[in-house]
């Protein structure tokens, strides 16, 4: 099969869809790889390393985009991409369908396969594409918090980890999953008060066993996250419904009750957002001020940080690109039920059931496309 691997539109994205070690491993297993001109070169990769292994170089996205079968990116396409996508072509990368109408009619349009990293999930509810950037983004939604507190930039001028004789800072993630998780890592690592809500109990039970002493536990509701934000410094917010628009858990109202200058950091931007004051910014503008607060709403966190990023996650996408490649999308997905989950779109159907219900569009049964469980 042929393989595409294009640059990266999106704003402030430097990663790239594949390592050369990952375009080593599809080319030796016979495939062709086309890569444009300096895609990896954010990432740490120059042409000569791809070239090397026997990867071609393409001059621009559109010889990319016309001669390959399939196309493996990180982030959605752009409208300046959408030209690019036709019938019987497949695309694998993070769509995020749900935060855009416009780009799930551009795929309905163009009758292309939409396989989509954030979807693809395992039996046990695990997301093994999305695991490695969530905990990533987790990790530097901290981060972000902390370098915003900072007074110079907006914030209340709050040393997360305090000193001795001076109170910590406190932190409150709404969210207990993989970004969550991450989150309060680097927030009990800086020795801040750490709070993480959730509302799965066996979550909670899980946390309070592997986390440190200066992780408090809760159970989400309303009402709770409402009192907990009210001293907070920093809030993150980290929940996730697969595929599906995040749902609201703060509120426009929820702001005058926190200090002036606390920062919000939104982790689930890209799939609408839990906050409902937040909005998409980039890395080149990543803040802005409603109420007082402070609003960090980057889609692409681990952009940022590509040579950490690409890596981790050509090494969780490798096996599903290697399969798709090999046995044709159809067969992968018949074969593999967690690859199965990843289908979005097909030929013009939407075939991930929230998309679908997200925006009022008839949803068609991916099984029943496959032939399999009829």
């Amino acid at each position: 099969m042929i393989i595409g691997v294009p640059s990266e539109v999106k704003e402030d994205e430097n990663r790239v869809g594949l390592t050369p070690a990952g375009v080593g491993a599809l080319l030796e297993e016979g495939h062709r790889v086309l890569l444009q001109n300096g895609a990896g070169k954010s990432s740490g990769f120059d042409d000569k390393q791809y070239i090397s292994l026997g990867a071609q170089i393409c001059k621009t996205a559109q010889e990319v985009w016309l001669k390959s079968e399939l196309i493996v990116k990180v982030k959605e396409p752009i409208s300046s991409e959408w030209e690019g996508m036709r019938k019987g072509q497949i695309l694998f990368t993070y769509l995020h369908m749900a935060a855009s109408k416009e780009l799930t009619e551009a795929i309905i349009d163009s009758s292309v396969v939409a396989l989509a990293y954030e979807t693809v999930g395992q039996a046990n509810g695990e997301l093994p594409l999305l695991t490695p950037m969530s905990e990533v983004a987790g990790r530097m939604s901290v981060q972000a918090g902390t370098r915003f507190l900072e007074m110079d930039k907006g914030g209340s001028g709050i040393l997360l980890g305090g000193v001795p004789g001076v109170a910590a800072g406190k932190v409150v993630i709404i969210g207990g999953g993989t970004v969550g998780m991450n989150a309060a890592i680097i927030a009990a690592g800086l020795g801040a008060r750490v709070v993480v809500l959730d509302s799965s109990l066996s979550r909670l039970r899980y946390l309070d066993r592997v986390m440190p002493q200066n992780v408090e536990h809760l159970y989400s509701t309303r009402e709770a996250v409402k009192q907990e934000i009210c001293d907070a410094d920093l809030v993150i917010g980290a929940v996730l419904l697969p595929g599906a628009k995040a749902p609201r858990v703060l509120y426009q109202e929820d702001l005058k009750t926190m200090r002036e200058g606390s920062v919000l950091v939104d982790v689930s931007v890209d799939q609408g957002g839990c906050f409902e004051t937040i909005h998409p910014t980039s890395h080149s503008d990543p803040v802005y001020c409603i109420d007082g607060i402070v609003h960090y709403g980057v889609t692409n966190i681990p952009g940022i940080v590509p040579r950490t990023s690409t890596p981790a996650l050509t090494n969780s996408t490798l096996p599903y690109i290697s399969a798709i490649a090999g046995k044709g999308w159809e067969q992968a997905c018949r074969e593999d039920l967690s690859l199965r989950a990843g289908l979005n779109s097909v030929d013009g159907s939407l075939t991930y059931r929230a998309i679908a219900d997200n925006f009022g569009i008839e949803h068609v049964d991916p099984e029943i496309l496959l032939g399999v469980n009829v």
